[in-house]
């Protein structure tokens, strides 16, 4: 996937995601669970410039509340050149500098895009040549949502969210995410679903053996039809994370009130996604939710993932 690189620069940008569907099956013995989702990459992007330097490090800005991102070996990115170059026998370092846009611990994949920006990135700088499958392997050991990042587009996700098919999906599907200034941890999101289905194993049944994405979805992606897909939105791991964050209900509530087609939480939250019905509704319910108080952003998709700009 090698680009020549510009004069020892490359700029790659890498989208957020929403996640229109999410079933997670029961925890496993390893404490990860088994999940079956549609994601669908968005015009919400980081931006990452990679430079040559005798070692890999990283610096972090952004139009978004960064809180405690860590710009050492723990930052996904900074890891994702890690493994990159011990993949590949390559001594050479990069300094990373990364613009983040997608808001941080939101439930949107923007530590994990960074990564398959610093993957793509460092690609282009070194001239390892590795495809977009070898480094779509290389990311699924750094986190679920990382090929995802690469592919962009709109795809189904099974396994641990990495087990990646291209989704066909026609037109394009309008959103107003609203943000939240307080990140939420994606272990305590899932911890808490655990806990909710053993408070409700009576009323709701045992989590599924074997996930799997709604066939209403795929038909409402293929038709391009956000009425369609709004009726077919779900997402297990809202119901933890409105117990979590009373406040998102709220939210959701403004959304509906607004006359959204439908709301849900992104991921693991707390990053809301209204699905309006095209782009002068999505501009109205943008202005609706931002005199409600509330940061909101229009965004579109699907958008394709990482590239070298």
């Amino acid at each position: 996937m090698s680009t020549a690189a510009s004069a020892g620069r490359v700029h790659v940008r890498a989208p957020g995601k929403i996640n229109v569907f999410l079933e997670v099956g029961d925890v496993q013995e390893d404490g990860y669970h088994d999940v079956a989702t549609a994601y669908q990459a968005v015009s919400l992007y980081e931006d990452l410039w990679a430079s040559d330097a005798e070692e890999i490090t990283a610096h972090v800005s952004g139009d978004v509340p960064l809180g405690d991102v860590p710009v050492d070996e723990r930052n996904l990115a900074v890891r994702a050149a890690l493994l990159l170059a011990a993949a590949t026998g390559t001594d050479r370092g990069a300094h990373l500098e990364i613009r983040k846009s997608v808001p941080v611990a939101g439930g949107m994949g923007g530590g994990s895009a960074d990564a398959a920006a610093a993957l793509v990135a460092c690609d282009a700088l070194w001239g390892t040549g590795l495809s977009t499958a070898e480094l779509a392997r290389l990311g699924a050991r750094i986190g679920a949502d990382v090929p995802f990042s690469l592919l962009g587009g709109t795809a189904i996700g099974t396994g641990r969210g990495d087990e990646l098919s291209p989704a066909l999906a026609h037109g394009r599907f309008d959103w107003v995410l609203v943000l939240s200034e307080e990140g939420m941890s994606t272990p305590v999101v899932y911890g808490e679903l655990d806990a909710h289905r053993a408070r409700h194993l009576v009323d709701i049944g045992p989590a599924p053996r074997q996930p799997r994405v709604d066939p209403d979805v795929l038909h409402a992606l293929r038709q391009g039809d956000p009425g369609m897909l709004a009726a077919a939105l779900r997402n297990d791991l809202q119901a933890p994370a409105l117990k979590l964050r009373p406040d998102l209900a709220r939210a959701l509530e403004t959304g509906e009130r607004a006359e959204a087609l439908a709301g849900i939480v992104s991921g693991s939250g707390p990053t809301i996604a209204f699905l309006a019905a095209d782009d002068a509704s999505a501009l109205d319910l943008q202005i609706s939710l931002s005199a409600a108080g509330l940061t909101a952003l229009h965004v579109h998709g699907p958008v394709p993932g990482a590239r070298v700009v």
